[in-house]
């Protein structure tokens, strides 16, 4: 049994595309999630073919224990966006501590060197393109948005979609020129 860690898997259909590569080529998965996998070992030549997949399918394997605990973050950000955890809204230092394991300052200082931005920094990109995802599916109007991403009201909300992105949520929905950015682009 061997575990990775992936780089840049961000949703279920990363999760979805890369087991049927892995059926296909013959590997055998025990359990994948975001950010990891876990195979059976076979070959000896297993890891070339895992990462040509990895590589094909814009994904990378981590390998360095600081990639390993910033994709971690990552992970875990993502996670409670896409889960609408109301773990992290109140206090996310001790959130990520608790998760992670390890020192808020350790994790906040490496994210900041590593990716040039901070982990609140992140983590508020994140929730806009989210914010922009349930605008485009206008299933939500902008509060119940703002309810899902865990803001305590909307306009809160409001003011960091329009410092982020240039523009108000309706002038964004009016527009319909949906310039998203794919999770594993935001930093």
């Amino acid at each position: 049994m061997k575990r990775l860690l992936i780089k840049n898997m961000v949703c279920d259909r990363c999760k979805t595309l890369l087991a049927q590569e892995f059926t296909k080529a013959g590997i055998v998965i025990i359990s994948i999630k975001l950010g990891e996998i876990v195979y059976e070992e076979n070959a000896d030549n297993e890891e070339g073919i895992i990462e040509g997949i990895l590589k094909n399918n814009g994904f990378e394997l981590v390998k360095d224990t600081a990639d390993m605990i910033l994709e971690n973050i990552k992970i875990q950000l993502i996670n409670t966006i896409n889960n609408g955890e109301n773990d992290i809204a109140g206090n996310m230092s001790s959130y990520l501590s608790k998760k992670l394991n390890k020192d808020y300052s350790i994790l906040s200082k490496m994210f900041s060197k590593k990716e040039g931005v901070t982990i609140e920094k992140y983590y508020i990109d994140l929730k806009i393109e989210r914010a922009k995802e349930l605008i485009q599916m206008n299933e939500l109007n902008f509060s119940e948005i703002g309810y899902a991403l865990n803001y305590r009201n909307s306009s809160h909300l409001a003011s960091q979609f329009k410092s982020v992105t240039g523009m108000s949520m309706g002038e964004y929905k009016k527009l319909q020129q949906w310039d998203r950015k794919p999770l594993d682009k935001i930093v």
